[in-house]
């Protein structure tokens, strides 16, 4: 399952950037780790990078790139494998295997003769490769779109601390909600999964996962907690958490996928449900993905008002409903899941 639920730290552990240096991180101005043995060839690259304004911390080679790591904050690494060889590999798969760095781009010095160079360096966690000798337009290239690779990672990285925040505000109250937002996360990544969603979307249904009840944090306690039904007034007050936690989100980097999922995660696939009335493939795959699961849990969950369902009359709930509060295919898919590999 795609990972969610990343802890706040006030202070960045060594080596890190902070998250809030997100909006900091100017495409010519970020701080390049070089590791080339090579000396000359390493003057050669620390003057064309430093020529565009960019902050080069050099050192002569992979143990010496690492140990760098743990006494300042980069953005990029650039890491010589031509001379450097298997001590540079071993470096590399170092950072990628270190969380703190797990993001960090790493671009490798290779070898235009030695093919093996690239396919070892790729299958490591390399994120591009620049042959030597060094063509200046290339290098600074390969750095500006590590650059914003790593621009875009911080702020996905920011967002996701705040939402998280915020959803555990509400969950912390009830453990009920905490276990029942851990359980749609694993159903619905098999879900998604089942259906062929690619990496993106189902990283975007986590987040709709974890955030879908976001916007109860607006709505009063009384209601939201209520032990006993709602009345149809309260009804029309809780249906109003879909909006807020829309706009809650929507100045969250990454919030145009996950966005859809918090608003329209209760429409049905008739169209009568809300906040917008949409009708079957209208409805975001991640918001009727979340839908199926979300009524199977509630379902097979105590309630203070009410008996929790067994799993099979909940199931045969789903597909009483199944082409009309939810997405045929879904259901079936669902169903599957329960049944053949017991998720539940």
């Amino acid at each position: 399952m795609v990972a969610i639920g990343h802890q706040l730290t006030s202070n960045p552990e060594p080596g890190m950037r902070s998250k809030t240096a997100v909006a900091r991180l100017d495409l010519g101005s970020a701080r390049i780790l070089l590791a080339d043995r090579d000396v000359l060839g390493r003057r050669l690259i620390e003057a064309v990078l430093e020529e565009r304004g960019y902050a080069v911390v050099s050192v002569p080679d992979g143990v010496a790139a690492f140990q760098a790591l743990e006494e300042h904050a980069v953005d990029v690494v650039i890491l010589d494998v031509t001379r450097d060889g298997y001590d540079g590999f071993n470096t590399l798969q170092q950072i990628r295997h270190d969380r703190r760095y797990a993001d960090l781009p790493v671009l490798l010095l290779t070898n235009p003769m030695a093919s093996n160079h690239a396919e070892a360096g790729l299958e490591s966690g390399a994120d591009d490769l620049i042959t030597k000798p060094v063509e200046p337009r290339v290098l600074l290239a390969r750095v500006r779109s590590s650059l914003r690779t790593r621009r875009a990672l911080l702020g996905m990285e920011a967002a996701h601390a705040v939402v998280a925040a915020l959803a555990n505000e509400i969950n912390s109250r009830d453990t009920d909600i905490r276990l029942h937002t851990e359980r749609l996360g694993l159903y619905a990544s098999e879900l998604g999964r089942r259906v062929g969603l690619s990496a993106t979307d189902l990283n975007a249904i986590a987040y709709g996962t974890l955030l879908h009840d976001l916007g109860k944090i607006g709505i009063s306690e009384s209601i939201r907690l209520k032990p006993g039904p709602l009345t149809p007034e309260e009804r029309e007050v809780m249906k109003r958490h879909t909006e807020i936690g829309e706009r809650i989100a929507a100045s969250l980097a990454g919030s145009e996928r996950f966005g859809p999922i918090i608003r329209h995660h209760h429409e049905r696939w008739d169209g009568q449900g809300y906040p917008d009335g949409l009708r079957a493939e209208a409805i975001p795959m991640g918001a009727r993905i979340i839908s199926v699961v979300d009524a199977f849990d509630a379902m097979t969950q105590y309630r203070p008002y009410r008996s929790p369902r067994s799993v099979p009359e909940a199931i045969e709930e789903l597909r009483r409903e199944r082409g009309r509060q939810f997405d045929p295919r879904l259901v079936d898919t669902f169903i599957q899941v329960l049944e053949w590999d017991s998720v539940i």
